[in-house]
């Protein structure tokens, strides 16, 4: 692409600080000039290449900030490798994934995250950056922290859940919190509590409750509300910052929101399962329920109102997927006759794009509070900014050119996950994505591939930017 000038004209760029009826240079995969459209400056642009982007939004390349591609989990793995979710996620109009590398038990941060370098390099469509996951807080690996933190990996996620697996106990996230104060990275908390959940569990099952909709039932949204105010007072004892991931439960955005009244730095994400999904789904006949089996767990239908309340005063500022896909036959199938044996995830990272746009259409949220919660804050809360997450010149030319009056119905038949069944089948949302430049190659080009494993690029990132 060296030298190349693409121009897209005459659609309406949003960003989440403006929106503006305007023309986009690109040169060398970068925004060099954002102009009123039919201007004098604009209209004397030259380029190789011309976009019309008349009657649609043009919009930045989502960032979706949480997705775990090829996690293994539960004696399987999710389904979709680097290449094949990445490529999904371009199709949805997201340009930019933060996965998670996983540190196993007895094992350096560095060992995880070479294992996750190995999967991604040379095979992702659009760009990817990590999170670690932090399995063994010990000495050595909280000295790693540092280490990663200077090389451009700054958030590292514990889990409250899962005992045996990823669980940290109180005092091993208070020290990794304390260091996080220490090197300026964020702490990424799976706030419920498992300890407790597990008891639920094994009582469940004891009782010959052994179907999906029990899964949700057990996880309780108390239990995750008291982790969520267990994370929140160990973060104010570090002195560090918080972000507390996949929030379901309206106990919980509370306890956001009282922090973030204090003034403290508490940061919250959801995901659109628990916006437009609820127990309802978890309870559908013939085991089709565990396709909807994730945690924290989807919750009932009255949860919704207080998360889009959240988004709407900024009690939450983040949407990202959690994609983290399992097929229903053969791999959600394991939890047969016993509900703590399905693979927890949902497949997501293609749809995140739209249906948040379906929001605007339905009034929860503004175009450009749209463009906030999935590209702006995303790319700020996690170092990407204003390389990612905006149309301004100096930002990487990922631009995504949607059609807002466009209809589609979303279904496993047409999308591009790599997963046997869709999480929101048969639902008919308005606006499509027609066109994706990842740092200005085209990778879908009026509905078409076009991109190639390979053109996604690892990114380093800064530190959080909502802490100078």
């Amino acid at each position: 692409m060296s030298g190349s000038r693409t121009v897209i004209r005459g659609g309406l760029v949003i960003t989440a600080a403006d929106e503006m009826p305007a023309d986009v240079l690109i040169e060398d995969g970068r925004v060099v000039a954002v102009a009123a459209h039919g201007g004098d400056y604009a209209a004397g642009w030259t380029a190789d290449r011309t976009i019309d982007a008349t009657d649609l939004y043009v919009v930045p390349g989502g960032v979706d900030a949480h997705t775990h591609m090829e996690l293994p989990f539960g004696g399987t793995s999710a389904s979709d490798t680097f290449e094949t979710g990445t490529r999904a996620a371009a199709w949805g109009g997201t340009t930019t994934i933060v996965d998670f590398a996983v540190q196993t038990k007895g094992q350096a941060l560095r060992e995880g995250l070479d294992a996750w370098h190995a999967k991604a390099a040379g095979n992702c469509a659009v760009d990817y950056a990590f999170h670690m996951i932090l399995s063994d807080v010990n000495d050595s690996s909280l000295k790693e922290m540092d280490l990663l933190v200077e090389e451009g990996l700054t958030s590292f996620k514990l889990f409250m859940a899962y005992p045996g697996v990823f669980y940290s106990d109180d005092g091993q996230i208070l020290r990794a919190m304390q260091r996080s104060a220490g090197n300026g990275g964020l702490i990424m908390m799976h706030a419920e509590n498992g300890i407790a959940i597990d008891v639920l569990v094994q009582q469940a099952l004891a009782a010959g409750r052994t179907d999906p909709r029990y899964h949700g039932e057990v996880r309780k949204a108390l239990l995750e509300a008291e982790a969520t105010h267990r994370a929140i007072q160990l973060a104010r004892v570090a002195g560090a910052p918080l972000y507390v991931v996949h929030v379901s439960a309206q106990e919980a955005v509370q306890e956001l929101a009282a922090a973030r009244d204090m003034g403290l730095d508490v940061f919250g994400e959801t995901c659109p399962q628990y916006l437009f999904l609820s127990t309802d789904n978890l309870a559908e006949p013939d085991f089709e329920g565990a396709k909807y089996v994730c945690s924290t767990p989807l919750r009932p239908r009255e949860h919704q109102a207080a998360l889009w309340r959240g988004l709407r005063t900024n009690d939450l500022q983040v949407v990202s997927t959690d994609h983290c896909p399992f097929c229903f036959a053969g791999q959600k199938e394991l939890g047969r006759g016993d509900f703590s044996k399905i693979p927890n995830g949902l497949p997501g990272v293609e749809n995140r794009m739209d249906l948040l746009h379906q929001a605007v259409v339905e009034g929860h949220i503004s175009r450009r509070r749209w463009i906030e919660i999935a590209c702006a804050t995303p790319a700020r809360m996690f170092g990407l900014y204003p390389k990612k997450g905006t149309i301004a010149p100096g930002a990487d030319a990922d631009i995504v050119l949607y059609d807002p009056r466009a209809e589609q119905t979303l279904s496993a038949r047409t999308h591009h996950m790599n997963v046997d069944y869709s999480a929101y089948e048969g639902k008919r949302i308005t606006g499509r994505v027609v066109t994706v430049l990842s740092r200005g190659e085209t990778v879908i080009d009026r509905q078409r591939f076009t991109g190639r494993a390979g053109h996604g690029a690892y990114v380093p990132r800064d530190t959080c930017q909502y802490l100078d």
